[in-house]
């Protein structure tokens, strides 16, 4: 089967032709690390490891590439706020004496803030089972390769030095026809650039590439250039990481919805006009909404990731996160996490109560993980998990209905399928990132309670006391407590 994805600068479906047979290169914007993740910061990541995932079990070898904006004028903004109103790093004259003025004033450095947040960004990946990158490159490590792609730029004329002596690099859109190709607009219809100051531009669209230093910065943010010290644009980075670790050449481009203008419309304008083919198909997720309106610092209803997983198990907040379509808009709500609880509670039973039932038999084992004709339609066309989702909880359901009718066989062949598909997935609850016990002092006691009352039962049950065991099943299920009763004992959960 073809694998088949959405476009965004052909607006419409195409195949997935890998530029190198067998091998896919994927691209995807990474964090700016200038403040805590949110849950939108999470989806995106959670995202692109989905399509990893499912391309690794087309049987491509997958390079992907997630890189950090660990340099930014947010960042730099973000780091003075916290630091020194004596001065602190910003007046100091050296990098030793900066170092000082920010112990003495507790003030942060700018790469220490970076770092900080960056960690943060790693846990939340962590905690959700996202698979670590092939590379993860910082921004600052690769200085010297924008660098080159400016230069490459300025010679084939569509870069400029602002004429004003403050080291300013412009990209020069009025020089690149195909400029705004991506989100299909045009030059004339869009607004002034919004990523640096006016200073030195010829025409308000265009966008710095390199940003010279300013007086009121850090000087550990300068760096050495041919256009005198400074730092890169945010665009221009990612267009030299891209390339640095897939090639000029690479299959796809992925990041947020938000991203598409100006950044990668910037960055497909300036990696082409240097001469590089760059990435074939440009795939975007949508956003996270909260209650209907987009999470934003001014309506204050931004939701951190660190938050966000502590009301829930990860692995529900995974399966929440990546239920919907990649390219649709998630709007989370009070109980949301909830009724994903509920759904991936059911697979979870199901896994337990075939588990139980198959072992010891001759079936245990027996069947095949692979996923289902119809899972591997759906994720083919696009990614669709939900329709994916669909074909797994009809499986369960199957399995269920095989064992109440002791099919075994059949039991043991759906649970094979179960497991492909929520490996897949990344939401199997047998894999080993998720095995972590309880340490809830209510989950515990409630475990201790409900093995209490079966002990009870079944000893009730032997003595041929009946009535006493039916009370206990029916309070037990009128507290919400499932009860099955198998040839190795009774086992429970919680109703879904």
């Amino acid at each position: 089967m073809t694998v088949r994805l959405y476009d965004t600068r052909t607006a419409g479906l195409a195949d997935l032709v890998p530029i190198v047979e067998g091998r896919v290169g994927i691209y995807v914007c990474g964090p700016t690390v200038q403040s805590s993740p949110h849950i939108g910061h999470l989806r995106s990541a959670l995202v692109y490891d989905q399509w990893r995932r499912w391309l690794t079990y087309r049987g491509y070898t997958v390079t992907l590439v997630r890189n950090v904006t660990d340099i930014d004028d947010k960042i730099l903004a973000n780091a003075a706020a916290t630091g020194a109103e004596s001065g602190g790093v910003y007046g100091a004259r050296s990098e030793r004496a900066a170092g000082v003025a920010a112990r003495q004033t507790g003030g942060e450095e700018w790469w220490a803030l970076a770092y900080r947040y960056e960690l943060e960004f790693t846990n939340g990946y962590a905690r959700l089972g996202i698979l670590a990158p092939t590379y993860e490159p910082r921004a600052t490590a690769s200085i010297p390769q924008m660098q080159q792609i400016i230069t490459d730029l300025i010679d084939r004329g569509h870069a400029y030095v602002a004429d004003d002596a403050t080291g300013d690099v412009y990209f020069d859109v009025a020089s690149w026809p195909a400029y705004g190709e991506l989100t299909h607009q045009k030059p004339d219809d869009m607004a002034a650039s919004a990523d640096a100051e006016t200073r030195g531009k010829r025409d308000a669209r265009d966008f710095a590439l390199w940003k010279g230093h300013k007086p009121d910065e850090p000087l550990s943010s300068a760096f050495p250039s041919p256009w005198g010290e400074g730092r890169p644009g945010w665009h221009i980075e990612c267009s030299a990481m891209s390339s640095r670790y897939l090639g000029t050449h690479f299959d796809i481009h992925g990041g947020g919805l938000d991203l598409r203008f100006p950044h990668h419309e910037n960055e497909l304008a300036q990696s082409t006009a240097a001469g590089h083919a760059f990435a074939n198909h440009w795939v975007h997720n949508g956003l996270v909404n909260v209650n209907g309106q987009k999470m934003s610092k001014s309506l204050g209803n931004s939701i951190f990731a660190s938050e966000f997983l502590d009301q829930a198990r990860p692995l529900v907040v995974r399966y929440y996160l990546g239920a919907a379509h990649y390219r649709s808009t998630i709007d989370y709500h009070d109980g949301a996490l909830v009724e994903a609880e509920a759904a991936l509670e059911r697979i979870e039973v199901f896994l337990d109560r075939v588990h139980r039932r198959l072992e010891d038999t001759r079936f245990f084992g027996t069947g095949v993980q692979a996923v289902p004709d119809e899972f591997a339609a759906a994720m083919d066309d696009d990614l669709a998990i939900p329709q994916a989702l669909a074909v797994l909880h009809d499986s369960v359901r199957a399995g269920n209905a095989a064992l109440d009718a002791e099919d075994l066989a059949a039991a043991a062949s759906i649970q094979a399928q179960v497991l492909a598909m929520t490996e897949v997935l990344g939401i199997n609850p047998l894999a080993v990132e998720w095995q972590t016990a309880s340490h809830e002092p209510s989950s515990a006691a409630l475990a201790t309670l409900v093995e209490k009352l079966l002990e009870d039962r079944a000893a009730a049950r032997s003595a041929k006391d009946f009535a006493a065991a039916d009370r206990i099943r029916d309070e037990l299920t009128a507290a919400g407590i499932q009860i099955e009763d198998t040839p190795t004992g009774a086992h429970w959960s919680l109703e879904s």
